[in-house]
């Protein structure tokens, strides 16, 4: 079998890689890896190293892995297959326990036909060729003369598809359940004032509730990042950089400013200060360049949070049944931005806060607001 392993080279970056069942790095995969680790975020190497991990394995139970240039379009249905079937066996008249979602399946064959087409293009792999056909699927019918206008050239569509159920919507929370996973990390005592329970997980979800940042964006904030009002509006600047502990970094390396609320303003007040209390009790210096979200009760003491660390807690809460079944904290992206939305507020002013390249990217996400209206009206019936 081969796995997706992480690799930390002499640069310092972590990173991923994708070793064989003779534990040898498996070079194409390596190679495409390698030319894209400038471009990707570290969380997008890891997706696609897991996903090209899982396509060697396969090859390698098929005893294909030395064709792996050869593939046809019959071997990528059968991987597919098989990811269904738990990575168990290629064909199975009962459905697995353990069967993906179709958005995995979707990331596994959209990661599989990316190696491809690069191995196309830079080694004459002619494997792409053979997936590809045709016109883009699901392509709006257009006028006589819309080609003239087009930004894009049509791009052939992949011959193997994924079934799923269409959502018209993505996942959200409700004000509700925001509040109730914000109690659930920490709560004022009644008496003292003082805060119960993990004030630094408090925070961290409701910077996600009110700026609608991605988690990866909020896990690279340095403490300077955070800018309080002094009688203005307090903003959240959210800085790209290379070198963040975490591997934590800003999608598509683009910089942009969150106006915030005062209730987070003072949240942030009083973590810092139990932050700094916690640093002055250990000996360890804090600087404004310092990770803003830290390990605060367990070493290493004040490193940066890690991802892992985010989802056990979004583990936990679910497990004391807080929150939605399967929320993730992307959901408050999605919440963040509905409400904006059916708040009235310009698309493309949501677009340019969530950080979309484009408007339309918001638009085909959240839909547009008569529809937004519309289903604020049926949620408020119901």
């Amino acid at each position: 079998m081969a796995y997706a392993l992480a690799v930390r080279p002499s640069s310092g970056r972590r990173t991923w890689t994708v070793i064989d069942c003779s534990h040898r790095t498996v070079a194409p995969i390596e190679g495409w890896l390698e030319a894209h680790r400038t471009v990707w975020s570290p969380n997008t190497v890891r997706g696609y190293a897991t996903a090209l991990a899982h396509w060697w394995s396969f090859l390698e139970l098929r005893g294909e892995a030395d064709r792996w240039d050869d593939a046809e379009v019959s071997t990528v249905l059968g991987f597919v297959s098989w990811l269904r079937n738990g990575r168990t066996v290629e064909h199975s008249l009962v459905t697995a326990d353990t069967e993906p979602s179709p958005h995995t399946l979707e990331a596994r064959l959209a990661a599989l036909i990316s190696f491809y087409r690069w191995q196309e293009a830079v080694t004459a792999v002619p494997v792409a060729g053979r997936l590809l056909r045709g016109a883009p699927r699901r392509k709006p019918a257009r006028g006589l003369l819309a080609h003239l206008s087009a930004r894009v050239a049509p791009q052939p569509s992949s011959l193997v598809r994924v079934r799923r159920t269409r959502q018209d919507r993505p996942p959200l929370l409700l004000p509700n359940d925001i509040q109730a996973v914000l109690d659930g990390c920490a709560v004022p005592d009644p008496d003292t004032a003082e805060w119960v329970g993990n004030l630094r997980d408090r925070f961290l979800f409701a910077v996600l509730a009110e700026t609608g940042c991605r988690l990866g964006e909020v896990l690279g904030l340095r403490i300077a990042d955070f800018v309080m009002g002094r009688g203005g509006t307090a903003y959240i600047e959210i800085v790209p950089r290379e070198d963040n502990d975490n591997g934590a970094r800003v999608k598509m390396m683009r910089p942009r400013r969150i106006y915030v609320g005062a209730d987070l303003e003072r949240l942030f007040a009083e973590y810092i200060t139990h932050m700094v209390c916690r640093a002055t009790e250990s000996g360890v210096m804090v600087t404004a360049e310092s990770a803003l979200l830290v390990n605060l009760d367990r070493a290493p003491l004040l490193a940066a949070l890690s991802e892992g660390t985010v989802r056990t807690k979004v583990t936990a809460l679910r497990r004391k049944g807080i929150g939605p079944p399967g929320w993730t904290p992307h959901w408050f992206r999605h919440s963040h931005a509905t409400a904006l939305l059916l708040a009235g507020t310009p698309d493309w002013v949501v677009s340019r806060r969530l950080g979309h390249a484009h408007v339309q990217t918001t638009l085909d996400l959240y839909g547009n607001p008569r529809e937004l209206h519309q289903a604020g009206e049926n949620l408020l019936v119901a």
